[in-house]
């Protein structure tokens, strides 16, 4: 059963190179959206841009943060974010390990914070 108090989030997002997914990640981590960002480099993204289908390069962000930061984290990252539409995606982990989730609540803001 998950702790609504360390309920952790998982949101990920793609960006053209890992430059730009750390400028961001850093960014969020200043403002204390989130607690950690992976940046995984290697990834090939084929989809359908304005009726053509395309295939590029992107890295892709793998971040940690709060359920109560989550719809503010995708707001910020969609205006700090280089593409026009930017994905972002919100997943819910089944199960995070206590440790973990007391680390992450521990690293992200609270009301006044920052």
């Amino acid at each position: 059963m998950v702790n609504k108090e360390r309920e952790i989030v998982l949101a990920l997002a793609t960006f053209p190179g890992e430059e730009a997914a750390a400028a961001l990640a850093r960014q969020l981590l200043a403002e204390g959206l989130v607690a950690c960002v992976n940046i995984i480099p290697g990834v090939r993204s084929l989809y359908r841009w304005q009726g053509e289908i395309q295939d590029e390069p992107e890295v892709l962000a793998f971040m940690k943060t709060h359920r109560s930061l989550a719809d503010e984290l995708v707001q910020r990252v969609v205006e700090l974010h280089p593409y026009e539409t930017p994905a972002v995606s919100i997943l819910s982990p089944h199960a995070v390990a206590r440790e973990y989730g007391a680390w992450v609540t521990d690293e992200l803001r609270r009301d006044g914070d920052r």
